[in-house]
């Protein structure tokens, strides 16, 4: 059954509480709620002062786009600070993460479950190894927007809208690669494959950027997501992209 982006995130929370996925779903959402509670902390503690430091370089002609900025650098903070540790999450609960979309895509499919928990450890230094592509590929265009939010007026007016969309599209491709690591199809074939069907990550990203920026949702936004991602896995992709494991 074939669902939209927003329809795939959704059916991800109610396979969260399936029979044999559940209790795959505590140990990343264990650390979830750890990274995320820290950041939220570092968040809410020092936004007022970041902003008002951001406020401080526009021009004393333009100070009357300060009631347009707030709101907008606001947004983007906290859209910043959500991508950067559910990014830092993701990380540290990669294996996990794959052992869950592993789960269930079993669950989706019928298939035999034969993995262990030796076929974990094994899998270690790849699944890390494709978290740091992750990384390379998302850290020179994170960087260039940042640039660009430090242009007084102009910058600050689009990046957050820039920012909103590329973090829609990281996060698609983070949970989406889950299960296309778990059958090593490569990193560069699995953004082939999502700009294929661009509409259905972008709608997907979207809900899970969302979430992610939502306090008490962000901390189980990672299994949901694992597992919304995974069924669009066994619904659009495994026949065209899955190799034999």
């Amino acid at each position: 059954m074939s669902r939209s982006g927003f329809g795939y995130f959704l059916y991800g929370m109610e396979l969260t509480t399936k029979p044999g996925i559940r209790h795959f779903v505590l140990l990343p959402l264990l650390a979830n709620i750890v990274i995320v509670g820290i950041a939220l902390y570092l968040l809410f503690s020092n936004l007022g002062t970041w902003i008002d430091n951001w406020l401080a370089y526009l021009p004393q002609w333009l100070m009357w786009l300060e009631y347009i900025l707030w709101p907008l650098l606001v947004i983007t903070i906290i859209g910043l600070f959500s991508y950067f540790f559910s990014t830092l999450a993701n990380f540290i609960a990669a294996p996990l993460n794959g052992l869950l979309a592993e789960k269930v895509e079993n669950h989706l499919t019928g298939r035999q479950d034969n993995s262990t928990v030796l076929d974990v450890i094994k899998d270690l230094p790849r699944v890390f190894k494709r978290e740091w592509q992750k990384l390379w590929y998302t850290i020179p265009k994170a960087i260039g927007l940042f640039l660009l939010l430090m242009i007084p007026a102009l910058g600050q007016t689009v990046a957050p809208v820039l920012w909103f969309l590329f973090t829609a599209w990281m996060l698609a491709v983070q949970y989406c690669d889950y299960p296309f690591d778990n059958h090593k199809v490569p990193f560069a074939t699995m953004r082939q494959e999502l700009k294929q069907n661009q509409g259905s990550a972008y709608s997907f990203g979207v809900l899970v950027s969302l979430f992610t920026t939502v306090p008490l949702l962000n901390l189980v936004v990672m299994p949901i997501a694992v597992c919304g991602a995974t069924a669009m896995w066994v619904d659009k992709y495994q026949h065209t992209s899955a190799l034999p494991r």
